[in-house]
C-alpha cells in the first residue's frame, strides 16, 4: 500500500469519526429542541392559526342567523298567522342566495311547520328522529348553537347549522331560525391546514362527538372519549379552557402531541394531533444528511487529489496539441479533430471544409525587422483568426507562416469565414495592411486528412499565383 493510499484512508477516518460524533449529539439536541417547541409553540400556534380560519368563515353564517332572529318581518310573518306563506319562502331564498348559504330555514313553534328556502319541508314531530335537534335546542334555553346533520332539504348532505331562538318582544318563543352551511367548506379548511402544517386537525362538541373531520366517516359517529389512545387524556381536553393546553398519548408504536383549545363561539373543541416520530423524521434526515457529509468530505479529498493530478495531466496533454507562439493548435490535433469530423460526416451527412492560410511577403517581414517580430506577427495573426472562429471551428499552425482552419459547413460556407477573416486581419509593423492568402477545400468521400489539406493548400498557390490576398475555392 502506497503512503498516498494511506494517508487518504487515515484522513478518510479521521473525517468520518469526527462527523459521526458532531452529528449524533447535534441530533440529540435538535430532537429535544423540536418536542419542546412543538408542545410549548408550534402546535398552539398552529391551533390559533387554524382557529382564526374557522371563525372567520363560521361567524358570518353566525352573524347572519343572528340578524334572521332579530328581523321584525320574520317576527311580524310569524305573529300575523293569516299572511301568505310564499313571503317567509322568498325572504329564506333571497338570504340564502345573497350569502351563498347552503339552506335557509325556519321552524313555526305554533304550526312546527318547517320552511325553507323552497317551500315547506315537513311538520316536524318528537317522534321523527330528523327533528330531536329542535326539541333538545328549544329545551337547552340557549339563544343559539351549533348542530352538525343531514340535510333532508339537500339529500341528506351533510350541513353545519347554525340554529337561533326568535322570540317576540315579551320573550315567548315563535320558532328556531337560521342557516345551513355546506360541510366540504368546513372539512377544506381542515384538509388545508394538513397540507399546510402536516397534523391532524379535528372538531369536537363538549361531549367529545367528533363535528368536523377530514374523514367523513367519524363525523358524528366518533367519539374521543371512546377512542383508543386520546381517550386517556379525552377528560382533561373537554374541559373548557380559555387558553390552548398540550397533551400526550400513545397509539401502538406511535407517540402523539395533541393541542387542544376551546372554541366558545360555537361551543367545540378544536384539536390538533402531530406524529412525534413524524416531526423529528426531518432530525433524523438531517442526521443521515450529516453523516453523508463526512463520507462526501472524504470522498471530496479523493477527488480532488485525483483532480490535480488529472489538471496537470490535461495541461501536459494540451502542451502536447498546442503550438507553443501562437496558442493554436498543432499538426496532432488537427489529426483527432479531421477523424472525429470524419466520423460526424458519415454518420450525420455533415460537409466540412479546410482553410488553408499563408501570409504573403512572411520572409521579407522576417528579413527586414528580425524573428521576434515576425513572430509577434504570428500570434497577432493567430489570435485575430480565433477572434473570428466559431468554437466549433479549429485553428491550426500548419508551419511557418501557414494557417489552417478545420470547420463545419461547405467550401461556400467556409469561403464567408475565409473573406471576415480578411477584414479582420491586423496592420504589418509598418501599418501596412498584411495581405494572405486563402486556399479552401471540402471534404470529399475518400479524402484522409493529407488529400484533403493538400488540394486546400493546392488552392491557396492559386490564390498566390492569382496576386495575394485572395480566396480560390478548391474545383477538383
Amino acid at each position: 500500500m502506497s503512503v498516498k493510499t494511506k494517508l487518504l484512508i487515515a484522513l478518510s477516518i479521521i473525517l468520518l469519526a469526527s462527523f459521526a460524533a458532531t452529528s449524533v449529539i447535534n441530533y440529540t439536541v435538535t430532537r429535544d429542541s423540536i418536542r419542546e417547541e412543538l408542545i410549548n409553540s408550534s402546535l398552539p400556534l398552529t391551533g390559533k392559526n387554524i382557529y382564526s380560519e374557522i371563525h372567520s368563515a363560521m361567524m358570518r353564517p353566525i352573524l347572519i342567523s343572528s340578524s334572521m332572529a332579530n328581523d321584525t318581518f320574520l317576527k311580524s310573518w310569524v305573529v300575523d298567522g293569516k299572511r301568505d306563506p310564499l313571503d317567509i319562502v322568498i325572504y329564506l331564498e333571497e338570504l340564502r342566495s345573497k350569502h351563498g348559504f347552503l339552506t335557509a330555514f325556519f321552524v313555526s313553534a305554533a304550526s312546527d311547520k318547517y320552511y325553507y328556502n323552497r317551500g315547506i319541508l315537513k311538520r316536524i314531530s318528537p317522534r321523527d328522529s330528523h327533528d330531536v335537534w329542535y326539541y333538545a335546542f328549544v329545551g337547552s334555553g340557549k339563544e343559539y348553537d351549533l348542530v352538525v346533520d343531514t340535510n333532508q332539504a339537500e339529500e341528506n348532505k351533510l350541513t353545519i347549522f347554525v340554529n337561533f331562538r326568535l322570540e317576540d318582544a315579551q320573550g315567548r318563543l315563535l320558532g328556531v331560525t337560521g342557516v345551513g352551511v355546506s360541510m366540504d367548506n368546513a372539512i377544506t379548511l381542515l384538509e388545508d391546514a394538513r397540507r399546510d402544517y402536516g397534523r391532524n386537525v379535528f372538531l369536537t362538541d363538549q361531549d367529545g362527538l367528533v363535528q368536523v373531520h377530514t374523514d367523513r366517516t367519524r363525523i358524528q359517529r366518533m367519539y374521543i372519549t371512546e377512542t383508543p389512545g386520546i381517550a386517556a387524556v379525552a377528560p382533561a381536553i373537554l374541559e373548557p379552557h380559555e387558553d390552548a393546553r398540550t397533551f400526550e398519548y400513545d397509539l401502538a408504536s406511535d407517540h402523539i402531541l395533541l393541542s387542544a383549545r376551546y372554541l366558545p363561539e360555537f361551543q367545540w373543541h378544536l384539536i390538533v394531533e402531530q406524529d412525534e416520530g413524524a416531526a423529528l423524521a426531518t432530525a433524523r434526515h438531517n442526521l443521515i444528511r450529516t453523516l453523508s457529509v463526512g463520507l462526501g468530505a472524504s470522498l471530496l479529498i479523493i477527488f480532488l487529489c485525483v483532480l490535480t493530478v488529472n489538471h496537470f495531466q490535461a495541461r501536459l496533454e494540451r502542451m502536447a496539441k498546442t503550438d507553443p507562439l501562437t496558442g493554436a493548435a498543432n499538426r496532432r490535433a488537427l489529426q483527432e479533430r479531421f477523424e472525429l469530423a470524419h466520423y460526424t460526416a458519415g454518420r450525420n451527412h455533415t460537409p466540412f471544409s479546410a482553410i488553408v492560410i499563408d501570409l504573403d511577403g512572411f520572409k521579407a517581414i522576417n528579413d527586414t525587422l528580425g524573428h521576434i517580430e515576425g513572430d509577434t506577427v504570428l500570434k497577432a495573426v493567430a489570435s485575430a483568426i480565433t477572434r473570428t472562429l466559431r468554437p466549433t471551428d479549429l485553428l491550426v499552425r500548419w508551419g511557418g507562416d501557414e494557417f489552417i482552419i478545420l470547420m463545419e459547413g461547405t467550401a461556400d460556407a467556409a469561403g464567408v469565414v475565409a473573406e471576415r477573416i480578411r477584414a479582420f486581419m491586423p496592420a504589418a509593423p509598418s501599418g501596412e495592411p498584411l495581405s494572405f492568402s486563402y486556399g479552401i477545400a471540402q471534404f470529399e468521400e475518400g479524402d484522409d486528412l493529407n488529400a484533403l489539406t493538400q488540394r486546400a493548400d493546392e488552392a491557396m498557390y492559386r490564390a498566390k499565383t492569382t496576386g495575394n490576398h485572395c480566396v480560390i475555392t478548391d474545383q477538383a
